[in-house]
């Protein structure tokens, strides 16, 4: 498997890792600059030349997975038979420096309603490197020719049409996906709402709206869904930046983006 097929293997698994790249070669050394290994938790693909040199860089990469604040670094090797690695000696007679990049799993988004605010959403969001969901129970939501502002995306995009159930896609989203809960319906925003509620491993739950609407949501998800206070107060409604006054769909969307962003970083941390 070539080490670009290694990358997104580990992306679509939503699972973290390191690519290591031999980044300078003096004199003998295993392998050239340029050549390259990505560490996952138990996998591996590829080799920088084996020996000490290998393992050391396997052993920081998987120090270094799932940690925040993840950032490149740079490892040096002297390969003579007076130093003496981790894993052994390698005497091939030159030095290698080494990069090691971490592969962070990147956020997962779930915009359930692609309307006039869901799309400048998706706009704004697929400049991002995440894994976008685009979910709409309507068929004329999700044409290629609407969703071709999209074309030049960042992000991984998945498009969903559920013309009956949209909070079944809930079950199937990756653990820590945030969701966006903004559709034409309001029945269906409230049986979104009592879905997630029940949905486990989700990230942070967001309702567009009003405070009237939410509300009457509140009770409804206490007197007919049977949630507890502490449950239903994962919701939370209104979303975006209240300072934000104006109502066009873009101006709302940037709101929802920036909070969203905000939760990103703070995860990161």
């Amino acid at each position: 498997m070539t080490w670009v097929a290694a990358v997104a293997r580990l992306r679509a698994r939503r699972e973290p890792g390191a690519l290591v790249t031999v980044a300078t070669v003096r004199g003998h050394a295993p392998r050239r600059a340029g050549a390259k290994l990505v560490v996952g938790r138990t996998e591996t693909w590829g080799s920088i030349g084996g020996g000490n040199i290998e393992a050391v860089a396997i052993d920081r990469a998987r120090e270094v997975i799932g940690t925040p604040d993840q950032e490149p670094e740079l490892m040096e090797f002297a390969l003579n038979d007076k130093v003496t690695g981790r894993h052994g000696v390698q005497c091939c007679g030159g030095a290698v420096s080494v990069l090691l990049e971490p592969l962070p799993v990147v956020p997962a988004v779930a915009v359930f309603g692609v309307g006039h605010v869901g799309l400048e959403l998706a706009r704004i969001l697929a400049r991002h490197d995440l894994d976008l969901h685009l979910i709409d129970s309507r068929p004329g939501q999700l044409t290629e020719e609407r969703l071709s502002v999209l074309a030049d995306a960042v992000a991984q995009v998945h498009v969903h049409h559920t013309p009956l159930l949209p909070e079944d896609v809930l079950a199937d989203l990756a653990p820590g996906t945030h969701v966006l809960i903004m559709t034409h319906d309001h029945a269906e925003d409230a049986a979104l709402c009592d879905a997630a509620l029940r949905t486990a491993g989700l990230g942070s739950i967001g309702l567009i709206g009003s405070a009237a609407k939410w509300a009457r949501f509140r009770r409804r998800l206490a007197t007919e869904g049977g949630h507890d206070t502490a449950a239903i107060d994962r919701i939370k409604s209104p979303i975006g930046m209240p300072e934000l006054t104006g109502k066009e769909p873009a101006t709302i969307a940037v709101g929802v983006a920036a909070d969203l962003l905000r939760t990103f970083e703070q995860e990161g941390r």
